[in-house]
């Protein structure tokens, strides 16, 4: 019964159903807002409908020409204009809303005729949700800072602009391949704005804790730096102290994330003990800091979050990637196993990413899988000593201690799966 009855509907009659429905839902939807507004508007109920059927007809008598279809446009568009001119000269504030969502509808009709069904259905959707969500997407404009809109722009210039352009090729004996650089750029930054995302929407709702466990999966090393000079203003040394071991923990996870991305038999070799690491270390945080520094209020715990994407540190990354590269094949090609920890050591004073991925990404060539499992078990461990060092130094006496302590535990603990 329903194939016959379908069979019995002509194409173009269901066609014609299709682009009276959508057409009727955006007139409808304006129709709505010029009753609220009570000014002059363009169209309704019945404008929008015609629109669309105008614009199904000209590209259905058109076939395979757009000249109708495109004059059709420019004369909707002539009485559009005309109709806008016409708000200005009656209202101090007029917009150009509906006049935009004639011109959809009428494209809707077109679409239509040329078999598009889905595109005609997502442009009349995503239309009424733009126009429905008018007053959500003001106060959303209103509350987001101009300087985060130019972050989420830096971030595409990252991934959807310099990315695709970058060459896929490899190049030199040591198998650098700029693509594959810049992925591990657009990668690491991801995850950094990710977290800051969510330290921006939980700055309110949050404290330390939080921050640190956000500011871990963006920079360990500076959130316990911030931490660390925070505690002089505060006087809670457990609460600072076990944040910072919190930090550390979810460094492993960041880590694991990024070598699932990059190297899959990295993440087989170091996935239970980075994940045992992490939860021993975020787990002996929060009890350190529950047990010992109940007291402290909501307003103590705040910890602002800090922009990670500069264009500057982005291009440093991709050099400091390519230089540990290079100097991870020198090392191990002349001074062998014991050459790359020692540069595996020395890498942990500063941010240890750059280091850890060139292993991540040479490993499948130059670099042995255990070898470079073990050079990235070193550099975790000792940047973890050199937070305990930067907490000592720019900590409050006690929090500094106690942060050096746990910080120091926790590479040591991190150094035992080189024993299995």
């Amino acid at each position: 019964m329903g194939n016959t009855l379908i069979e019995f509907i002509p194409r173009q009659g269901a066609e014609v159903a299709l682009v009276l429905f959508l057409s009727f839902l955006i007139g409808l939807e304006r129709e709505e807002q010029k009753a609220i507004s009570e000014r002059y508007g363009f169209g309704g109920v019945r404008t929008f409908p015609l629109l669309g059927l105008l614009g199904y007809a000209l590209s259905l008598f058109s076939e395979a020409n757009l000249l109708l279809p495109a004059v059709g446009f420019a004369v909707v568009g002539g009485f559009l204009w005309q109709s806008y001119r016409h708000k200005l000269e009656t209202a101090a504030q007029a917009g150009v809303t509906t006049e935009l969502s004639a011109l959809v509808t009428y494209t809707i009709g077109a679409l239509v005729s040329r078999e598009h069904y889905w595109m005609a259905t997502t442009l009349a959707v995503l239309s009424l949700a733009l126009l429905e969500l008018k007053t959500a997407l003001e106060s959303l404009a209103k509350r987001v800072p101009g300087e985060e809109i130019l972050t989420f722009a830096k971030f595409l210039l990252l991934s959807a602009v310099i990315l695709p352009i970058v060459p896929n090729r490899v190049i030199g004996s040591f198998g650098f391949n700029p693509f594959k650089m810049w992925v591990v750029v657009v990668a690491v930054s991801a995850i950094s704005y990710g977290s800051y995302l969510l330290q921006m929407w939980a700055r309110e709702r949050g404290g330390v804790v939080l921050g640190a466990l956000l500011g871990g999966a963006y920079s360990s090393t500076l959130t316990t730096i911030v931490l660390a000079k925070r505690s002089r203003e505060q006087a809670h040394p457990h609460l600072y102290s076990g944040s910072m071991l919190i930090a550390s923990g979810v460094m492993y996870l960041r880590l694991l994330v990024l070598l699932g991305i990059f190297n899959h038999e990295l993440l087989r070799r170091l996935e239970w003990p980075f994940l045992l690491l992490a939860a021993a270390a975020i787990a002996g945080g929060w009890l350190w800091m529950r047990r010992l520094d109940r007291g402290v209020s909501k307003e103590e715990q705040a910890l602002p979050p800090k922009n990670p994407l500069e264009l500057g540190a982005a291009l440093l990354f991709a050099a400091l990637f390519v230089g540990m590269l290079f100097l991870t094949h020198l090392a191990l090609l002349n001074l062998g196993r014991g050459g790359l920890f020692g540069l595996a050591g020395l890498m942990g004073v500063t941010d240890v990413d750059p280091f850890i991925l060139s292993l991540a990404e040479s490993s499948a060539g130059l670099t042995p899988v255990a070898l470079a499992a073990g050079a990235i078990i070193i550099a975790a461990a000792s940047n973890n000593f050199i937070k305990g060092v930067y907490a000592y130094g720019f900590g409050e006496r006690q929090t500094g201690r106690q942060g050096f302590a746990l910080l120091a535990g926790l590479a040591l603990l991190g150094l035992l799966p080189l024993l299995l």
